[in-house]
């Protein structure tokens, strides 16, 4: 199974002392080998490079891939744009009964939008490529999780899902487009921020996240906090919620 994403499935979480992850979890679990390509603070713009290092060293040689990704879109403010543009076109349809002949007439006619600008038209590249690349291949979404607020150091700090991005945005909006990417490309969102069970902005749920309480540090002015990036029991609820879902797919 390849894994492309952000810091929530980069392999480097291991090397830092995250003992599991929820892909390492669930090679124990199914059986699977994970061929990891996540990299921390990745958008949806950079999954077609994370595709293009997986093409190059593993070719065909991979049964599912998994994409874990747009929780740095919402950070960064990308818009979300539309999946499509329209337009009118001339079509031959169907003649009127009796006709022997085919007719045109002029129809409604829609375009995906190929845009690195907006969320809809980052997806609608990197999903293009991925169907190209693996036309037999099972390929699945998987949403963002909830977002809790983040103290990572003075050049990044990131406050919670209850507050809107600079383009006026809440998460959900960014969670709803992996969701529609699955209609817009024919394949299956296992809805992650929903079936795992991960609220960080609830205390009973501090026992999931890296740093869930506040630690001095002098990088961040004495403020040191992660509830946005789960922790090994976090990792692990979040590969049981998966492991359930993954069995009723093909691969």
């Amino acid at each position: 199974v390849a894994y492309l994403g952000d810091s929530i499935t980069d392999k480097r979480q291991v090397e830092k002392g995250q003992n599991f992850t929820y892909w390492s979890f669930l090679e124990q679990i199914l059986g699977t080998e994970s061929f990891v390509y996540g990299i921390s603070g990745h958008e949806w713009s950079q999954i077609p490079g994370q595709t293009e290092k997986l093409i190059a060293e593993h070719g065909q040689e991979v049964d599912a891939i998994m994409l874990f990704v747009g929780t740095n879109d919402y950070n960064s403010s990308v818009p979300i744009g539309d999946w499509y543009t329209e337009g009118y076109v001339d079509v031959e349809v169907t003649g009127p009964k009796g006709m022997k002949t085919g007719v045109v007439m002029r129809r409604k006619h829609r375009t995906l939008v190929m845009d690195n600008s907006t969320v809809c038209g980052r997806i609608n590249i990197a999903m293009s490529q991925l169907k190209e690349a693996y036309p037999t291949k099972q390929i699945i979404l998987l949403t963002p999780i909830h977002r809790g607020d983040a103290f990572l150091s003075d050049r990044n700090v990131q406050p919670d899902e209850m507050h809107a991005n600079g383009v006026g945005e809440y998460i959900d909006a960014y969670v709803q487009a992996v969701k529609e990417a699955g209609n817009v490309w024919a394949v299956p969102v296992i809805d992650l921020n929903a079936i795992s069970g991960l609220y960080p902005m609830a205390e009973s749920n501090a026992m999931y996240w890296r740093r869930p309480s506040l630690e001095k540090s002098t990088n961040t002015g004495g403020r040191r906090r992660d509830r946005l990036h789960p922790n090994t029991a976090g990792h692990l609820r979040m590969a049981q919620s998966l492991a359930y879902q993954l069995l009723g797919y093909p691969a």
